[in-house]
């Protein structure tokens, strides 16, 4: 069981590195129609997988409440956001695109932001998989180890492309291919670790795994809200994020349902 424990942790790092790899088969700028559709896939899949892996289980495991199951839900997807929205003010990054850095002045290079931008968003994702797992391992009637992993895979597959989108920019910044790529895989980092100390938490503060869920859909869907979706829809042709949206909400949901 262990073994199947660090394998699903690890499967999202492994999506961010093979999707990192790009920068070594690929020209160095990303097509931008591309880059939305990329943007919008990991939009769908993060919200199908908040509502459908964590938020949905998160009600059902406080289903002796009645009419107030969503109390938890609601604290948790509230706390997510509000640390997300911290760390976006006390760490100082870069969104791709954007000239003007995010949260406290700082001598980092250009370089360092922008993978600092992209190792936020994977913090909750590392989270989400984490917690599943948890709720999976404390033999959580609405959550299975099937469930878990369709989980990490989900990740993994809108990690992808991500892990692409932080390597070839850095390429295009002057970084060589192998900085690039080492770059892009050190912004996947932050999931396995994540995953693990949420593992051990909730061995700790079994009561709080609803929480821990809808914390974890939270941070996600702030992500997606204040960036993802934001940086598809810029310029023209936004409606290719919109249907990478709608690609990505749907293969997630179907890997849940199915592999669930």
């Amino acid at each position: 069981m262990t073994d199947i424990v660090l394998l699903g942790l690890l499967i999202p790092f492994l999506g961010t590195a093979a999707g990192a790899a790009c920068v070594f088969l690929t020209a160095e700028r990303m097509n931008p129609y591309l880059q939305k559709g990329l943007l919008g896939f990991a939009s769908g899949v993060m919200v199908a997988a908040s509502v459908w892996s964590l938020i949905i289980p998160a009600m059902d495991m406080n289903a002796e409440m009645g009419k107030m199951a969503f109390l938890p839900s609601a604290i948790g997807v509230a706390g997510g956001m509000l640390f997300l929205w911290l760390m976006d003010r006390l760490i100082p990054h870069l969104h791709l695109g954007s000239q003007a850095p995010e949260g406290p002045r700082s001598n980092l290079s250009k370089r360092a932001m922008l993978v600092l931008a992209v190792t936020l968003h994977n913090i909750p994702e590392g989270m989400a998989v984490g917690v599943v797992f948890a709720g999976a391992l404390a033999g959580e009637f609405s959550m299975n180890i099937a469930g878990a992993l369709a989980l990490a895979i989900g990740i993994a597959i809108q990690n992808f492309p991500e892990g692409a989108v932080i390597s070839l920019p850095l390429r295009s910044e002057g970084a060589s291919r192998k900085r690039a790529f080492g770059l892009g895989v050190l912004s996947g980092i932050v999931e396995p670790l994540g995953g693990l100390i949420t593992i051990w938490l909730a061995s700790y503060i079994t009561p709080a795994l609803p929480y821990l869920l809808a914390f974890a859909a939270g941070s996600m869907l702030y992500v997606v809200v204040e960036e993802l979706i934001p940086e598809s829809a810029e310029g023209n042709h936004s409606n290719v994020g919109t249907f990478g949206f709608g690609v990505g909400f749907i293969l997630m949901m179907i890997l849940d349902v199915a592999l669930g």
